[in-house]
């Protein structure tokens, strides 16, 4: 019996040590890796969530963006950081598809991270000028089988969901694009308005302002049915029978970190999510928040690894 209550007072004293240290934590800022350029949509939900959190802790949010080689050197930073939950990064869905991408990454996609919780996820967009001569998607399919390899689009790089929403549409309408990558949406959408390109995939949030500054024009979004943000706009499997695809946005933090810790942050940060000012500017972003549990994220990563490697090895996908 003795023993008994030994054990069970051992236990209590874990329990308040870890609600001790939930309490405690965080008592100083915290950093957030954006491995995406300012101005992208995984920054615009990075500030938009960090905004709201630092007002909950009394703690600053400091956001790092850190563009390049699609998300390898932010995630490089991440995974060489103290796993004390004061520095994550903010992922977008390219981050389970690197392990194709790259012969040798500096670092184990699933071994070297703690998952805390998916947060939103957009359809992909096709864009072209609001002056451009392509009125549709059967218009682009089109023009590219009447002269296969002339036209081209941009995206946000090798590997990343706008590059994959590329080739997805090249294979189920067997059309020959020549994929263009850019360091992020952000130059992609420059690009695209000053007629350096034709057209442009690029996810929700980066798209809405420049679509309602008339600068662009929708030609669909990826998803399977259309999107609330833009109800007006098709489906891409309106005309290619099949398509689906979306990017999503989660939260990670170096390997090993604590267990409260981490139900801290997934706990704060999906507040935040249900709070009225971020579900507002979500939706006027083009995202959905998509909450999710540390376990639902692993399953996640591992879904869309399992999904995109064939197609990935299929199209000869290389890092720019």
């Amino acid at each position: 019996m003795g023993s008994w209550f030994r054990t069970a007072a051992l236990a209590a004293l874990i329990a308040a040590a870890a609600s001790a240290a939930q309490a405690q934590f965080p008592d100083k800022p915290v950093r957030i890796f954006v491995p995406y350029p300012a101005g992208g949509g995984v920054d615009v939900l990075t500030r938009t969530l960090g905004e709201v959190v630092s007002k909950q802790w009394g703690q600053q949010v400091v956001v790092e963006n850190r563009p390049g080689a699609g998300g390898l050197i932010a995630s490089q930073a991440l995974v060489t950081s103290q796993p004390d939950g004061y520095t994550l990064i903010m992922v977008a869905s390219g981050h389970a598809t690197n392990p194709f991408l790259y012969a040798k990454l500096p670092y184990d996609t699933f071994k070297d991270f703690t998952p805390i919780t998916l947060l939103a996820s957009s359809p992909n967009v096709l864009l072209v000028r609001a002056d451009s001569p392509y009125k549709s998607v059967a218009d682009v399919i089109a023009a590219a089988k009447a002269k296969p390899g002339s036209l081209s689009f941009a995206h946000a790089g090798n590997g990343t969901s706008t590059h994959l929403a590329g080739e997805l549409l090249k294979s189920l309408a067997k059309v020959d694009i020549a994929a263009i990558p850019y360091k992020g949406g952000a130059p992609a959408m420059n690009d695209l308005i000053g007629g350096q390109i034709p057209m442009s995939f690029n996810n929700g949030p980066e798209s809405v302002g420049q679509l309602q500054a008339g600068a662009v024009r929708a030609l669909a979004v990826t998803t399977a049915a259309r999107a609330p943000f833009l109800p007006d706009v098709p489906a891409m499997s309106e005309t290619v029978p099949g398509y689906d695809t979306e990017v999503w946005w989660g939260l990670l933090g170096p390997a090993n970190m604590p267990a409260d810790i981490v139900a801290k942050l997934a706990g704060d940060f999906i507040a935040a999510l249900n709070t009225d000012s971020v579900k507002e500017r979500l939706k006027k972003l083009g995202a959905q928040p998509i909450a999710g549990s540390p376990r639902q994220f692993t399953e996640k990563i591992h879904a869309d690894y399992e999904k995109w490697g064939p197609i990935i090895k299929a199209s000869g996908m290389k890092p720019e």
